[in-house]
């Protein structure tokens, strides 16, 4: 059984925000593997989420039960949800998949890995400090300038730094301009195929064709 979480927000407000591009991909996947009338997110208290749960059969190989998740708990406590979901179905944290936003990546590009660091990102430190290991998979998706001047500063100088982070903040709580509409598009794409293609052939193949070079 797999868990695939997109990270982001609830609420309307937050729809269509940068920091909302985990639980894009997630509903894009759904709709693209279900009909529109099975297409369906059950609102689950228990689990602090909402849920779908479908399987995959692979052309070879065996069915796989997966469950796709938006938390409800906001990004900062996403590893909450994510730990009652994997308690619960007995998930290892090698079968949890992340999908989330990365301001440290150009916009339209993407990195999968396994294990690391959360390189700042509020929702992934969550996961690692409720699942108690890093030793899960992300699915990186670039959401930063290329240059990424949100991540420079001067060291040292404590107002420059908490500017930074309000700047860092304000950037992934807005939404995708209408220049970047097109990147996005093709981004959430690439991420809903790079699931399919993690679920039918795994992840090494997954990682040689999306993985940005």
């Amino acid at each position: 059984m797999k868990l695939i979480v997109g990270l982001g927000n609830p609420g309307e407000k937050y729809e269509k925000t940068r920091h909302n591009l985990g639980f894009m991909i997630v509903e894009k996947f759904l709709k693209d593997f279900e009909s529109v009338k099975n297409t369906i997110w059950k609102d689950s208290v228990k689990f602090k989420s909402e849920i779908s749960q479908i399987e995959w059969q692979p052309k070879h190989g065996n069915l796989e039960k997966v469950i796709l998740a938006k938390p409800k708990t906001y990004m900062n406590n996403s590893g909450m949800a994510v730990r009652l979901i994997s308690d619960f179905y007995k998930i290892n944290s090698s079968d949890v998949w992340i999908l989330h936003d990365d301001i440290d990546l150009p916009l339209g590009s993407m990195k999968i890995r396994f294990g690391g660091a959360s390189a700042g990102h509020h929702g992934v430190e969550s996961v690692m400090e409720h699942l108690g290991t890093d030793r899960f998979w992300r699915f990186r998706l670039g959401i930063g300038e290329q240059k990424s001047p949100l991540r420079q500063g001067s060291e040292g100088q404590a107002k420059i730094k908490n500017q930074k982070l309000r700047n860092v903040e304000d950037f992934v709580l807005s939404d995708f301009t209408g220049s970047e509409k097109g990147k996005l598009k093709n981004l959430v794409k690439r991420g809903v195929n790079a699931v399919e293609t993690s679920l039918e052939n795994g992840m090494d193949a997954a990682m040689n064709r999306f993985n940005t070079k």
